[in-house]
């Protein structure tokens, strides 16, 4: 079990989870892999993501504010994809019966 190549990787600060969407070496081109893992066992593996927030506002005038808000919401979290990969490789290894079964994409 390797991955082979990440469609998508994002951070659900909702239900505080790591979803990615990735393909193994042994999957085919139209198959496709989703998952959900808690952001503290991605931390227990080593996997630290940091928010690359903007947070230079004017308190005193609210649409700055509101505006800096939405940007620091929308932020992208700092992932290599690298990183990612090595984890996910590492993850599916120490529990290999969470590796979600392929979907058709």
């Amino acid at each position: 079990m390797e991955i082979k190549e990440l469609a998508a990787v994002y951070v659900n600060d909702s239900n505080q989870t790591l979803g990615v969407t990735y393909r193994l070496i042994t999957d085919s081109e139209d198959m496709i892999r989703t998952d959900q893992i808690d952001l503290d066992v991605v931390e227990s593996f080593g996997l630290n993501l940091e928010r690359d927030f903007n947070d230079s506002f004017d308190d005193e005038d609210d649409d700055d504010y509101l505006e800096s808000m939405i940007r620091s919401y929308e932020a992208d979290f700092d992932i290599d994809e690298d990183e990612i990969i090595s984890f996910l490789n590492e993850y599916y290894l120490v529990n290999p019966k969470k590796l979600p079964k392929p979907e058709l994409y």
